[in-house]
């Protein structure tokens, strides 16, 4: 067992946090909880910032509640990405505290308060198709103590839209930048910002696109130096990197 796992249980326990009955339970399912079809990762917050993220497609209905059931019972909170409304049901009604955001797709249940990171999180999209992705992004930011705003519909077909929000580009600490077709915005924000961007390339766009490629190409070949690239529609990965950004600049501060 981790070191550090073992301290905090044992702090639980004299704060008369858990009793000690529960502690041997936890004991039990540390490093991490075998489900057979699942070994749910309790040590993934010490090790990488956050606990363990469902990634809901693919799993059955009743295999998300299982490995949710099993990580909030950890004592962590819960994100489950890619969840269709049908998951959602079956996961409020064993956790009314449960949070659905249906253009993200997102599960959150949120039980540990923890005081937000001081650096903003901006999030943009070229356009109003990108904002299921953005969400996604959106959501995980949050979910991982950061402050989030958005810029939504800001794309280069209507830059003014973009230069409009010009102040609010500069006062993020993080950008995450969201745009399918050619791609071409994360340049852009990257080339008016000093601070890094994350662009997500999306499915969004007619047959050229081939899917997001077009736009992964465009975001991979930007001239903007401060720009990184990650998958398509990938929302997650980018809400995840720019919340450690965020948090390790203010670590950086405080030090």
């Amino acid at each position: 067992m981790d070191p550090n796992a073992l301290k905090e249980l044992l702090q639980s326990v004299k704060d008369r946090a858990v009793s000690i009955d529960e502690a041997m339970e936890r004991l039990k399912s540390l490093p991490f909880d075998d489900l057979g079809f699942a070994r749910v990762d309790h040590h993934r917050s010490l090790r990488c910032g956050f606990p363990e993220v469902i990634f809901c497609e693919g799993k059955t209905t009743e295999q998300v509640v299982a490995v949710a059931t099993s990580i909030l019972g950890g004592g962590h909170d819960l994100l489950a990405t890619r969840a269709d409304a049908s998951v959602y049901d079956a996961v409020v009604r064993k956790f009314p505290d449960a949070q659905y955001n249906a253009l993200g797709r997102t599960i959150v249940v949120k039980r540990n308060k923890r005081p937000l990171a001081k650096g903003l999180i901006l999030v943009v999209t070229g356009g109003t198709s990108d904002i299921p992705v953005a969400e996604e992004a959106r959501v995980t930011a949050e979910v991982m103590d950061n402050r989030v705003k958005v810029v939504y519909d800001a794309g280069v077909a209507g830059i003014h839209r973009l230069l409009r929000n010009h102040d609010e580009l500069r006062a993020a600490n993080v950008l995450i930048v969201v745009a399918g077709m050619e791609g071409a915005l994360a340049s852009v924000v990257g080339g008016l910002v000093d601070r890094p961007v994350i662009a997500v390339p999306t499915s969004v766009g007619y047959g050229a696109s081939f899917g997001g490629v077009a736009a992964l190409l465009s975001m991979l070949n930007s001239c903007a130096s401060g720009v990184a690239v990650v998958n398509i529609d990938n929302g997650f990965g980018a809400g995840y990197v720019a919340s450690l950004i965020n948090q390790t600049n203010e670590v950086r501060d405080a030090g």
